[in-house]
This record gives structure tokens, C-alpha cells and sequence, in this order.
């Protein structure tokens, strides 16, 4: 089962840089999620024959918003939290399906001068009690921009950026906190060393042609599927965004009977 999730800095503007369907096509992707679409699914033409198409569009036109497309129809869609102060910007879809439910996640940025980071851990706190909950029902994959750094060696520049958005305390905390409650970040259960894994660089100064960059994406999985994971990959080859794809290998199937499209 291959799973991608990629923060595409606008859904458009991705589509006029590559064929997005070819693409999943090519590298048989079951489910592919996204973040950060920037637009209502009525603005664009975007078929997708062999996959089902599910969107959480914010309620602010061309502001956040997430997709996941999907070769296997889920038993039940949810989009949101169910809590209505966190469900206006299109940030989280959960799909069930008979073995585990899969999220595409797109954590709410803190802001530069950290004018938003008291909602973001308020999100946060509502997040996990959300999907703590799911957990208790079946196992949980959820995926997407998380906007956190989680430790030091998940940046280039751990020391000077100590404090600013994105790798303050606070957010590495609630990312500590969210993996206490039973979920692993399945890249670093995977490779616990590496150094130099990035998942978005700034467009500023080459950084990306550097490397100088950041992992704030992840795919986060209940503790339970830790042995179903077969491989966790950063697609840092792939452009057309100022985030790469990440990938997540697992040898599981998302229902007992297949039932694809």
C-alpha cells in the first residue's frame, strides 16, 4: 500500500507545472493527499478516473484547504473536527475505511510573529483529542504539513531559529505530546540518524539547491501499525512546490475485499 502526502503551495498552479493524474498513475499511488489546495474543487477540471476524489475547501477562497484522492472508497467521509471555530479553513479529512482511518492534515501556521500561535496549540489540543478518539476505534494514519519541526536535527539551523515559527517550544511540545498519547513519526522510527531530510525550503537564497531546509511534514501512524511499515521516503526529486512529496510504504490493504473503483 503506498501512500503520498504533499503540501502543493496552490492546486493550480501545481497542475500548470505537471501532469498531476499521470503522475499518480506512474508511480501507483493508492492515495494521494494534499494540502494547502488554495482554491473551491469547482475551480479547476481535475478528472481522476480509477480514483475517488474527496475535498475539504475553506470557507476564504484561495486560503488552505486539503484533498485526498483515492483508488478505494472509504465507508465514511468526515470533514473537520466536528468543531466549529477549527472547520472553517478546510484543514482536516478523515476517511474511514474497514482496517484504519486515514487523515490528510494541514496544521495551522503560527505566523511569523507568532500572532497565531495561541489558536495553533488551541488546534493542536483539539486535534489530538480527536484523533486519540479515532484511535480507540481502529488504527490512525494521518498525514500531512504539520508546521513543526519536531527536534533539532529536523532543521538546518536549529540554533538561530529556537523560538520562531515553526520550532518554538510550545509547537514541539504539542508534537510531543500528540506521539505520547500512541503515535510514531514513521520516518525517523525508520531512520532515527538521519541527518540533511528535509520537506520544504524556502524559495529565498537557492535554499532548496542547498539543502537548507526543514521536515514539517510527516506521515504519523497508531504505534500498533509499527510493524506494517515497510518503508518512509522524502520525494525531494520532485518539484513543483516549495514542499516535496512524502511517502509511506505499508504492507496492509485498505479493506478486507478491495473494493476499488
Amino acid at each position: 500500500m503506498k501512500l503520498i502526502s504533499w503540501n502543493v503551495n496552490g492546486f493550480r498552479a501545481l497542475l500548470r507545472k505537471m501532469d498531476v493524474y499521470a503522475w499518480m498513475q506512474k508511480n501507483n499511488v493508492d492515495a494521494l493527499c494534499i494540502q494547502e489546495t488554495k482554491m473551491h474543487q469547482g475551480q479547476v477540471q481535475f478528472d481522476t478516473p480509477g480514483y475517488y476524489q474527496y475535498w475539504n475547501d475553506a470557507v476564504r477562497k484561495g486560503y488552505s484547504g486539503t484533498a485526498i484522492f483515492t483508488k478505494y472508497k472509504p465507508v465514511n467521509v468526515t470533514y473537520g473536527m466536528g468543531i466549529d471555530m477549527h472547520d472553517q479553513e478546510g484543514r482536516l479529512i478523515t476517511l474511514e475505511y474497514e482496517r484504519f482511518f486515514l487523515l490528510a492534515v494541514y496544521t495551522p501556521n503560527a505566523k511569523r510573529d507568532l500572532t497565531r500561535l495561541d489558536y495553533r496549540l488551541e488546534w493542536g489540543t483539539a486535534f489530538k483529542n480527536y484523533v486519540r478518539q479515532l484511535d480507540e476505534i481502529k488504527p490512525v494514519i494521518f498525514c500531512g504539513d504539520l508546521n513543526v519541526a519536531h527536534t533539532e536535527i529536523d532543521l538546518t539551523y536549529p540554533k538561530s531559529n529556537k523560538g520562531n515559527s515553526g520550532f518554538t517550544i510550545e509547537e514541539r511540545q504539542d508534537f510531543s505530546s500528540l506521539l505520547d498519547c500512541g503515535f510514531i513519526d514513521s520516518f525517523r522510527a525508520l531512520y532515527p540518524n538521519q541527518t540533511g531530510a528535509y520537506t520544504w525550503w524556502s524559495f529565498q537564497f537557492n535554499a532548496r539547491q542547498r539543502n537548507i531546509g526543514w521536515r514539517i511534514d510527516y506521515f504519523v501512524t497508531s504505534e500498533r501499525l509499527r510493524n506494517r511499515m515497510i518503508d518512509a521516503k522524502i520525494l525531494c526529486e520532485v518539484a513543483g512546490s516549495d514542499h516535496c512529496p512524502i511517502e509511506l510504504d505499508l504492507n496492509d490493504s485498505f479493506t478486507t475485499d478491495k473494493n476499488a473503483m
